[in-house]
């Protein structure tokens, strides 16, 4: 299973409440500065927790694909002579450069 790389190594049910806690606090702070007014605070809640998550999670899910690729071509790169680290680090770079992806 992958880290959670974007809270510090915090496990994922941690990750989630802390997220829990961002969302209602951004929630506050929007709603009393008069940025955002909402019906149901649960749902705009869950939305934005999910929305951080998923945002946090970006970079565990493209190491992730990184993996698969290698064990996919990985008699490839050992034809090259590229270590199993250059070749994520390298691979890795052109998804997120390929993607726009900001980690």
């Amino acid at each position: 299973m992958s880290g959670a790389i974007g809270l510090s190594g915090l496990p994922m049910h941690l990750q989630r409440e802390y997220v829990s806690y961002m969302a209602k606090e951004l929630m506050k702070r929007m709603s009393a500065a008069g940025l955002v007014q909402y019906d149901q605070p649960d749902y705009v809640h869950e939305v934005i927790s999910q929305v951080m998550l998923d945002e946090l999670s970006v970079e565990d899910r493209l190491n992730d694909e990184v993996r698969r690729i290698l064990e996919d071509h990985g008699d490839e790169m050992r034809q090259l002579g590229a270590t199993y680290e250059d070749a994520f680090k390298a691979i890795k770079k052109q998804l997120v450069r390929e993607r726009k992806v900001i980690l």
